[in-house]
């Protein structure tokens, strides 16, 4: 029965797939490219299900409250700030982090007059910042995407087909998040094997200084049973000069 009722929910999908895109075609001569992109971006938005969605808030950078699009993730957020740093840096632009104790923006990356295609022809700066969701969910995160021209935010004069674009940009990311998070997991599994290895080796010099310790320990008996013997034969060679000594004794 349940078989039965995912073929047909996925039939239901396909039609309406189907009808969404036909209504798109007898449209083409009443909107331009971008709207039938723009309308393909929402069909397929609350056709498919998706697990990441992209959506406009607000985060505060440079002193003021930004505009900007964020998106939710289940993975950690080293793995999806490592995997759109990778991203844009294979664009050819170097990532510039915030640092310092005193400032406000610490942990931002930016990336200064980028062009990204995906998003706009335009260059503008790219500036991000990836939070944990909350201290109890460590693979929890939420990414922040302001963009930046002319010093002013980009996103409020932005039109609805390049804001779909962001949007998109950023729901496409999973793969690379994946990828990105899994080398953290294999970085972390070569450290577990050179941790336990180095456990091992420990406990091989540990195992060699013993059995030098129980050697030494050996020598050291014999050499006491030797000088054990020795000794005895010196306290008896002792003894009879003592016993010689005392029979020159006058009276004996």
């Amino acid at each position: 029965m349940a078989v039965q009722k995912t073929n047909r929910g996925r039939k239901c999908i396909l039609n309406r797939l189907a009808t969404h895109f036909v209504f798109i075609l007898s449209l083409s001569k009443m909107f331009n490219m971008k709207n039938i992109y723009l309308f393909v971006c929402n069909v397929l938005l609350f056709s498919i299900p998706v697990f990441s969605q992209a959506y406009e808030g607000t985060i505060e950078y440079n002193k003021k409250k930004q505009q900007a699009i964020q998106i939710d993730y289940s993975y950690p957020p080293e793995a999806v700030e490592n995997a759109i740093v990778q991203k844009l840096e294979k664009l050819g632009y170097r990532a510039k982090l915030e640092k310092g104790m005193f400032n406000k923006d610490k942990g931002f990356i930016v990336f200064k007059n980028a062009s990204v295609t995906d998003i706009s022809d335009d260059r503008m700066d790219y500036i991000i910042k990836v939070e944990r969701k909350s201290r109890k969910e460590k693979d929890e995160s939420t990414l922040y995407l302001v963009m930046n021209k002319d010093d002013n935010n980009a996103l409020m004069s932005m039109d609805a087909y390049n804001v779909g674009k962001a949007k998109l940009f950023l729901n496409n990311m999973l793969p690379e998040i994946e990828e990105a998070n899994l080398e953290l997991q294999i970085k972390d599994q070569e450290d577990a094997v050179a941790k336990a290895e180095k456990k091992f080796k420990n406990l091989q010099d540990d195992h060699q200084s013993l059995e030098k310790k129980i050697k030494d320990l050996q020598e050291q008996l014999e050499k006491n049973s030797k000088d054990q013997e020795s000794q005895q034969k010196e306290i008896e060679d002792q003894k009879k000069l003592l016993d010689e000594l005392r029979g020159k004794r006058k009276g004996n």
